[in-house]
């Protein structure tokens, strides 16, 4: 099997393309985020990369708050102009059409149209070179009800979440497993008489 070798780079994909929310109720900012994840389960970890440059790293240091807010396909157009507009410049909550979400632990908002927000506080900041890495614990998550089942489970997998790839954006697919369906044990038929 032939293979390339490339320069070294950031091609891990797909990446979840998030849109954090900095800042309060008041002064808010919406900024789009494909450099982050979980990095505990317990205690419950998350992180988001962000440039220095950008408008949303004052607002991350002088908190020390975000809340991360899943994105959907309904959320794409939103979600690239996050990315690309500076909230120095624009009110994209404003512009966007988007709801302010009081958030239970945090000062920023959450966006009401996402079907899942996790509110964070910052415990460290470490400097990576082109980005700042914002460690914090979660300290809240809500979801939208219509995620729900009669269950009570929580089916984003009806939610159209999206992810970013090289510069483009996918709505998530089909199930293909669940974890540990590799080692799942075949059942056995019932044998009748």
């Amino acid at each position: 099997m032939a293979r390339r070798t490339l320069k070294a780079g950031t091609l891990l994909a797909p990446l979840p393309a998030v849109m954090a929310t900095v800042g309060d109720m008041e002064n808010s900012n919406i900024i789009t985020v494909a450099w982050c994840g979980i990095l505990s389960s317990d205690p419950p970890r998350a992180y988001i990369s962000v440039r220095p440059s950008r408008h949303s790293h004052k607002l991350l240091t002088e908190r020390g708050e975000f809340v991360i807010n899943l994105t959907t396909e309904a959320l794409a157009r939103a979600t690239d102009f996050s990315g690309i507009y500076t909230g120095a410049k624009v009110d994209k909550f404003e512009r966007l059409g988007l709801t302010k979400l009081k958030s239970e632990c945090v000062a920023p908002p959450a966006i009401a149209e996402s079907p899942l927000s996790l509110e964070c506080r910052v415990f460290e900041v470490i400097s990576m070179g082109t980005h700042d890495v914002f460690m914090a614990d979660i300290l809240s998550v809500s979801a939208d009800e219509e995620y729900f089942d009669e269950d009570g489970k929580l089916r984003l997998d009806k939610s159209g979440l999206i992810a970013y790839s090289h510069g483009e954006y996918y709505k998530l697919g089909k199930k293909i497993g669940k974890f540990g369906f590799s080692a799942a044990k075949k059942k056995k038929r019932r044998q009748t008489k």
